[in-house]
């Protein structure tokens, strides 16, 4: 450091300002100091800093899995955000323990960790939240889950953009709508269910059976085949893209086309969904702004030392595309169903 205030001619006071991102420098002086910096290749000493502010510059995330798409795209938003920030993160061992008791030993380790704070992605029910013993003090912002009033949350409107995506299947004249939903202990796959449900009751139509898959495409291929065959089944909406897939896949062995036979909307917007055969009508969950948020949230936290409660919902929006239209209606008895390969 002493190096480096020689070089740019300043004090060894406005390097450790510089280095510590201090607000009140002037630009002029802040480049000198930067370019000094990597004239002499110096690094600021993190533990140092630590030691003096109190402050390591990381977050801490843990979460349940690592297997789910949605959950490995809010860790890159997570990640994404805090860099710039300025912050590293530090993925915590996932609590994959949860269901034998181990969970809690997890979160009391936290003081032990170099982190300012924590990010607990929850998406599935492996245990409530009352559960988690917090060590007082600890920064946390929860992502994705059923935190109620305990935590401060982010979330995905879920609710919203499982009901946009019913009424669009019902607005383009379809009877009924099938749902084939995500696992049963996934809180964002019960808020779809719900929403499913609740759009159908309000317009006078009792919902037919949920089918349940993974989240996987191999689970959306086993419930479409079982929608192929069901009849007056002409609208399917899935908890999410994947399973889509593997509905259309099903759809198209069974000979049933889409949309003009079975219309289908996805959720998720995966970047891949716009390059279905056909390109599929999904519900855009926007992750840059999940992770943006639950960043901001708990950097909001470690910097005026003070807990915040309440849940912040990310609007979600309606992708059509090429994978719903109007149902066809089927010729009635006797109905004579011109040819269309024959002219005149």
């Amino acid at each position: 450091m002493v190096d480096v205030a020689r070089l740019a001619g300043v004090s060894a006071q406005t390097v450790s300002r510089v280095s510590s991102g201090y607000p009140g420098v002037l630009d002029e002086t802040r480049q000198l100091v930067l370019a000094a910096m990597s004239e002499l290749g110096y690094r600021p000493n993190s533990a140092a800093r630590a030691l003096k502010s109190g402050r390591f510059g990381t977050i801490g995330v843990i979460m349940f899995t690592l297997s789910t798409t949605g959950n490995m795209r809010t860790l890159e938003a997570i990640a994404t955000a805090a860099l710039a920030e300025g912050q590293a993160i530090m993925l915590l061992p996932p609590v994959t323990a949860a269901a034998e008791g181990r969970a809690p030993g997890a979160f009391s380790r936290l003081r032990e960790e170099a982190v300012d704070g924590v990010i607990i992605v929850m998406e599935k029910h492996q245990m409530p939240m009352a559960d988690i013993s917090v060590p007082p003090g600890v920064p946390i912002v929860v992502a994705d889950s059923d935190a109620g009033d305990e935590y401060s949350v982010v979330d995905t409107d879920q609710a919203a953009g499982a009901a946009s995506a019913v009424r669009h299947l019902l607005d383009l004249g379809h009877r009924n709508v099938w749902h084939i939903a995500g696992p049963l202990e996934s809180f964002a796959a019960q808020r779809r269910v719900d929403a499913w449900e609740g759009v159908l009751r309000e317009s006078g139509i009792t919902p037919p059976p949920v089918l349940r898959g993974d989240w996987t495409a191999e689970s959306g291929y086993r419930a479409g085949l079982q929608l192929a065959t069901e009849d007056g089944c002409t609208a399917i909406f899935s908890a999410n893209d994947h399973m889509a897939l593997g509905v259309l896949r099903a759809l198209s062995d069974k000979g049933r086309r889409v949309p003009q036979d079975i219309s289908i909307v996805g959720f998720d917007d995966v970047p891949e969904s716009s390059s279905f055969l056909p390109p599929l009508t999904t519900v855009h969950q926007d992750f840059a702004e999940v992770g943006r948020r639950c960043v901001e949230g708990v950097l909001r936290q470690i910097r005026s030392g003070s807990s915040e409660r309440g849940t912040l919902l990310v609007p979600t929006r309606l992708i059509v595309r090429e994978s719903t239209s109007a149902p066809i209606e089927p010729p009635s008895v006797g109905q004579v169903v011109p040819d269309p390969t024959v002219l005149g």
